[in-house]
């Protein structure tokens, strides 16, 4: 009985990890959204993926970072969960943001790279090994 308690803890956990990587995810896009929309002209060229994934990279990092400030310690607290969150948490908050950028396009609204999956699983990762690193 107590694994199974154990097993749904970390489970939860894991959810919690990811709902604050996705909530950051999604405030950024927003604000990429905001910041563009008015310069939006169709003729300007997209960054070189190389240069968008390093910028989502330090990002991620960024928002790592700004998350300790207000969730000083992790969620997850066994080393063994700590992996499993570092791995499967930023497939799924990839996948919540390709979700999310599908729904975006069919009501043919403004999408960011972000709304991408490569691009969201990049920025959770790098959110995610900060948090990793340096939570308590």
């Amino acid at each position: 009985m107590e694994i199974l308690a154990e097993i749904l803890f970390g489970l939860l956990e894991i959810v919690a990890e990811w709902a604050l990587q996705l909530l950051f995810e999604a405030l950024f896009a927003a604000g990429v959204r905001a910041f563009r929309a008015p310069f939006q002209d169709g003729n300007r060229e997209p960054l070189h993926p190389v240069f968008t994934a390093l910028g989502y990279t330090c990002y991620g990092a960024i928002a790592g970072g700004l998350s300790l400030l207000v969730f000083p310690s992790g969620f997850l607290h066994g080393e063994g969960w700590r992996m499993v969150n570092l791995v499967l948490t930023p497939v799924l908050a990839g996948g919540s943001m390709a979700l999310f950028g599908a729904w975006r396009k069919r009501r043919g609204k403004l999408l960011v790279q972000l709304d991408r999956f490569g691009y969201g699983y990049i920025f959770a990762l790098a959110m995610g090994a900060v948090r990793f690193a340096f939570a308590h």
